[in-house]
């Protein structure tokens, strides 16, 4: 045991700094009593600054004179968060600091001994009341994906994966569900404590006493099931008895913010490191997700069931006078019964051209992405000024592919660009169905009760977040999700049309639908939409992927800041690691591997200056 004079304890503590990643010895005055992971007060460098403590009983290096600890303001991460957060720092190249503040509780927890005041769930109903569980739960498949150490359930997104949860809460050992959003979180942990299950629900926006007295009970080990959303991977669990990622392709998993950690990806090593059995659920598994586990699907009468009539209208074939974006059977759609919302994402995305001639998309010969006109790089015409010079070309932004400006359809050379925002689309969108339409997006102000009586809706991406249902969802312009240069391009697009299924009411009328306009109706996306089979997408998908040199089949991250030019100097150009750049101040950096890609990162010095590393980019 550490001790100075025979009788002090010594600790060790990871100061709560983010430039420092590094590890100080400390005193523990006496009487004090401190473990593993707890939050500290400590005097460092003049000033008094948070800290964990990540070692007890350490051997302090000889002529040291120690300070004691400042105070010990509370508990925070198990040991083996601990650990956790240090892999997690190696594998998203970033500071333990980042991630230990996401397993830390949002308040002061002094104890987890927790009176009867502090039970925040209801108490369980007799063991002869809970039954089977409801909704048909009992079928097969539950039990295979629950039974599976590594499992990957194909769930359409039409079914209920409540049944799926309680079943895995009234197992031995706490479950830890992920949930995409708070509000999800929010739901399913009061469904599962009506239902008697001891629930500790981690998904609260901010600090506060009830968030605090959730992460404490969450600590006690009192709950059967703990709940949240992204930042519940770093929940505490102490006797973890499997993992449950519902969603797991939903981009909200990965923190923006450096380190761009991702939840599923911890989840599964959270798992792996307690040798207990993960399950991430979704109605269209990343190919990350069929990569790791096994898939386990349900029948196919379940699965078809699961997702709504698909209609696809094809643009090429419209009347002029009507514009690109109001087909004959949109124009039925929003004047006819029901709730309709139509989604028009313009925000961020590229200039989509089309043919003068045949009104095809221009698309990538090579990699079927969107491609733009770029004029060469002295201009339209030579220096001479004679235009003799090199003329424009067509430039695909995902593989680099240049061609000259000539459909592939039908050989003409003239194209036209394709725009229409959302605000001008509501407005045509109101005179043609008679009725006022609202607007919906990232940035728009629309209080909940409009959104929940408004009959007809338009938006971006995002009005499918804020919508909870919808008789129909129709998409008016899907082409820039479908040729989008990124890489993950088709996989975020099932992802969309699988989040807009879950929005659709089923009935025997047939009037609950999605109507998509492309096009492109041919696009893989929308025959495996079509066919209520996402694993048409995936097959196909994971042939390109190796071909293209991208994620999965190889490891990827993107530097890029004020300080990147200093740390790629450093970086140089380590064995099997692939340097591309800099391009637009960004360097892409490609290895077989994570392994070596992330030791490669963790050998270079950071410099001073903001420096973002970005690992396994979603939208590159």
């Amino acid at each position: 045991m550490g001790a100075v004079d025979g009788e002090q304890r010594v600790v060790r503590v990871l100061p709560d700094v983010v430039g420092i990643d590094k590890e100080f010895d400390y005193l523990v005055p006496e009487g004090v009593d401190v473990h593993i992971g707890d939050v500290v007060r400590i005097q460092l460098g003049g000033r008094r600054v948070g800290g964990w403590v990540t070692g007890l009983d350490v051997e302090p290096a000889a002529g040291v004179a120690l300070r004691p600890l400042a105070r010990v303001s509370g508990r925070g991460p198990a040991p083996e968060l601990i650990e956790l957060a240090g892999w997690a720092a190696w594998r998203w190249a970033g500071r333990r600091a980042h991630l230990l503040r996401t397993a830390s509780p949002p308040g002061v927890v002094r104890s987890l001994r927790l009176g009867p005041d502090d039970a925040v769930v209801t108490a369980p109903r007799p063991e002869a009341e809970h039954g089977a569980p409801p909704d048909g739960s009992g079928a097969g498949w539950i039990d295979e994906a629950l039974s599976s150490a590594h499992g990957v359930l194909r769930l359409p997104p039409g079914a209920d994966r409540y049944p799926l949860v309680l079943e895995a809460g009234r197992r031995p050992g706490i479950t830890l569900v992920l949930c995409p959003s708070v509000a999800d979180a929010q739901v399913l942990g009061r469904r599962l404590r009506r239902d008697g299950v001891r629930t500790a629900i981690v998904a609260h926006d901010g600090p506060g006493a009830a968030a605090t007295g959730e992460w404490a009970h969450a600590a006690s080990g009192r709950a059967q099931v703990v709940v949240g959303a992204r930042a519940a991977a770093w929940a505490p669990a102490p006797d973890l008895g499997r993992v449950v990622v519902l969603d797991e392709h939903d981009e909200v998993y990965q923190q923006e913010q450096t380190p761009t950690w991702h939840a599923r990806d911890v989840a599964v090593e959270r798992a792996g490191r307690a040798s207990v059995p993960c399950l991430l659920v979704s109605p269209c598994p990343s190919l990350e997700a069929l990569a790791w586990g096994d898939l386990v699907t349900v029948d196919r009468g379940t699965e078809r069931a699961g997702w709504p009539r698909t209609e696809v209208v094809d643009q090429r074939d419209l009347d002029p006078g009507l514009g690109p974006l109001f087909s004959p059977a949109l124009v039925e759609l929003v004047r006819g019964e029901g709730r309709v919302v139509c989604v028009l994402n313009r925000t961020g995305r590229a200039r989509l051209l089309a043919c003068a001639a045949c009104s095809t998309l221009a698309r990538c010969e090579v990699c079927d992405a969107a491609v733009s006109l770029e004029e060469p790089a002295g201009g339209p015409e030579d220096e001479a000024g004679s235009g003799s010079g090199p003329g424009p070309e067509l430039v695909c932004g995902r593989c680099g592919t240049r061609r000259p400006v000539v459909c592939l359809h039908c050989h003409a050379s003239r194209f036209k660009n394709l725009r229409l925002g959302v605000s001008r689309a509501r407005e045509e969108l109101e005179v043609l169905a008679g009725r006022a339409v609202v607007e919906v997006t990232a940035a728009a102000e629309v209080d909940d009760a409009t959104l929940a009586e408004a009959p007809l809706l338009i938006g971006t991406e995002a009005v499918l977040h804020r919508v909870a249902r919808a008789d129909s969802v129709a998409f008016l312009d899907f082409d820039q999700e479908l040729l989008s240069t990124r890489y993950r391009a088709s996989e975020q697009a099932m992802a969309m049309l699988a989040r807009a299924a879950r929005l659709v009411r089923r009935g025997a009328d047939g009037r609950g639908r999605l109507l998509v306009q492309t096009r492109t109706p041919d696009h893989q996306v929308l025959v495996a939409t079509r066919a209520a089979d996402p694993g048409r997408l995936a097959e196909t998908e994971r042939a390109l992927r190796p071909v293209f040199n991208m994620p999965p089949a190889v490891a990827m991250a993107i530097v890029s800041g004020q300080a990147a030019p200093d740390f790629m100097a450093g970086f140089g150009h380590p064995d099997r690691v692939r340097v591309e750049g800099p391009v637009d101040g960004a360097w892409r950096l490609r290895a077989p591997d994570h392994e070596i890609l992330c030791d490669a990162l963790a050998a270079v010095s950071r410099p001073a200056g903001r420096l973002r590393i970005e690992v396994d980019p979603l939208r590159a």
